[in-house]
C-alpha cells in the first residue's frame, strides 16, 4: 500500500484503494473525496488535447460506498467543439456507486469582464491551525491540514484545507482533481450538530466554477441549513489562494443517532 495516494492503479480502469480514502463516518466505507477527487482525475486524463475547460460537475451518490476497489468508465454524452457533456460511473462491489456528469466549455478571453460578488477570505498563511480531528476520524480526515478563515460556529464558517497525498500513486497529478478530491469536506466543515448526535450524510455534490483554481490549498466559506422535515443544504463559496473560484452545494439527509 502506498502510505501518499489514495489510489494504486490495478488496470486500465480500475483502482484499489489505500488507507488514506477511509470515510469519516466509517473506516469500512470511502470518504466521498477521494472517490470524487478520482473521478475527476479519470475524467480529465481521458481528455487528450481538448481545448475545453471544466465548467461544472455534478455527482450522484447511489448507495454506500464499501471501502473495495473500484471501477470508473467514461462515456461522452454530448460532444463538441465548444460545449460538451461527460459522464463518469464507478461502480464498486459490481453495483453503479456514483454518477457524475461534467460540463466542459471552450475558453475564451473575458478577462476585461471578469468578476464576482464573493468576498476573499485570509490567505492560508495568516490563518490559525484548525484541528478537525476533533469532529472526524478517518484516514482521508487525518491526513488533512486545515486553517480556520473564519471561526467555526453553529452552521457556519470557512476552512482552508490542503492535503499532502496525491490521488493516484506513481501517476502524473492533475490540480483541477486534486482540488476537487477535498471539496466534499465542506459538509463536515461548520456542523449544526456533532456526527455522535446526528448523521447528516450528503446524497450528491455539484460544483461549479467561473475560473479553473489554482494552488494547493481550497478555501471553502460554508453555510449549512437545516429544515423542518429531516432534509438540509451544504451551500460554499469556494476559493484558491487567489481568490473565489466558484460554489459547491450538497443535498443533505438528516438522522437523530
Amino acid at each position: 500500500m502506498s502510505a501518499d495516494s489514495y489510489f494504486l492503479r490495478t488496470g486500465p480502469t480500475t483502482f484499489q484503494p489505500t488507507s488514506l480514502a477511509e470515510g469519516a463516518w466509517s473506516r469500512e466505507d470511502y470518504h466521498f473525496s477521494a472517490l470524487a477527487g478520482l473521478m475527476v482525475h479519470v475524467l480529465e486524463e481521458n481528455r487528450g488535447e481538448s481545448p475545453l475547460q471544466l465548467a461544472q460537475l455534478s455527482f450522484d451518490i447511489l448507495g454506500r460506498l464499501p471501502f473495495a476497489g473500484v471501477d470508473i468508465r467514461v462515456e461522452v454524452l454530448r460532444p463538441g467543439r465548444t460545449i460538451e457533456l461527460v459522464e463518469a460511473v464507478a461502480t464498486i462491489a459490481g453495483r453503479s456507486a456514483i454518477r457524475v456528469r461534467a460540463w466542459y466549455l471552450l475558453a475564451t478571453d473575458t478577462e476585461a469582464e471578469a468578476g464576482t460578488s464573493a468576498i476573499p477570505l485570509k490567505a492560508p498563511q495568516d490563518c490559525p491551525p484548525r484541528d478537525i480531528t476533533t469532529i472526524w476520524g478517518g484516514g482521508f480526515m487525518e491526513q488533512l491540514e486545515a486553517r480556520e478563515a473564519i471561526p467555526a460556529t453553529i452552521g457556519r464558517g470557512a476552512t482552508w484545507l490542503t492535503s499532502p497525498t496525491s490521488l493516484v500513486a506513481d501517476e502524473a497529478q492533475i490540480p483541477v482533481a486534486q482540488y476537487c478530491a477535498l471539496i466534499d469536506t465542506a459538509n463536515g466543515l461548520a456542523v449544526r450538530r456533532t456526527p455522535q448526535e446526528w448523521a447528516f450524510p450528503n446524497v450528491d455534490l455539484t460544483v461549479h466554477f467561473f475560473r479553473e483554481p489554482e494552488g494547493e490549498w481550497v478555501g471553502m466559506d460554508t453555510s449549512v441549513d437545516w429544515g423542518a422535515t429531516g432534509m438540509g443544504i451544504t451551500s460554499t463559496v469556494l476559493h484558491d489562494i487567489h481568490g473565489p473560484v466558484g460554489r459547491a452545494l450538497q443535498s443533505v439527509t438528516l438522522r437523530k443517532l
